[in-house]
């Protein structure tokens, strides 16, 4: 993988990280454990998952509102 790929999935795995936590602060538990089913358990966590949010545009609005989507789905099971 080029090392712009990687960093590129490093950036987005952040920002979403980010998003949820900042957006959902109330539900900080719920929020952790859905990063966690995301990235998978930190020693194997894959930043490349976060990457089933983002369109073909790459646009940052577009991926932060399927990233919300799904989350408030997960939340309701």
């Amino acid at each position: 993988m080029a090392l712009g790929t990687k960093n590129r999935l490093q950036q987005t795995a952040q920002e979403c990280r980010q998003y949820l936590r900042e957006t959902h602060a109330d539900q900080r538990e719920l929020v952790e454990e859905y990063i966690l089913e995301i990235e998978g358990p930190e020693h194997a966590a894959d930043p490349a998952q976060w990457n089933q949010f983002v369109d073909i545009k790459r646009s940052r609005a577009e991926m932060l509102l399927r990233l919300d989507a799904a989350f408030r789905q997960w939340l309701n099971g």
